[in-house]
């Protein structure tokens, strides 16, 4: 069955270790929150930071693209 999105795991699977009830975090949030963390980085002492919102969706946009470069094979 052909899907638009990729996959998208959980970032950290226990492979039945320990007992969670929940994955946890996904490979996209694990992903968006890397790349939010470098575009914070470059923010330090500028006046004109864009909103958080539009940082959050550029984030999402970037692990969205990291998911569909990681599905080609």
């Amino acid at each position: 069955m052909a899907t638009d999105k990729p996959e998208n795991p959980p970032a950290f699977p226990n492979q039945g270790k320990i007992d969670y009830r929940e994955n946890g975090m996904d490979l996209r949030d694990w992903f968006a929150g890397g790349a939010m963390r470098g575009f914070c980085s470059t923010l330090v002492g500028q006046d004109d930071a864009p909103k958080y919102a539009v940082l959050a969706r550029d984030a999402y946009a970037m692990a969205d693209a990291m998911l569909a470069e990681r599905s080609r094979k």
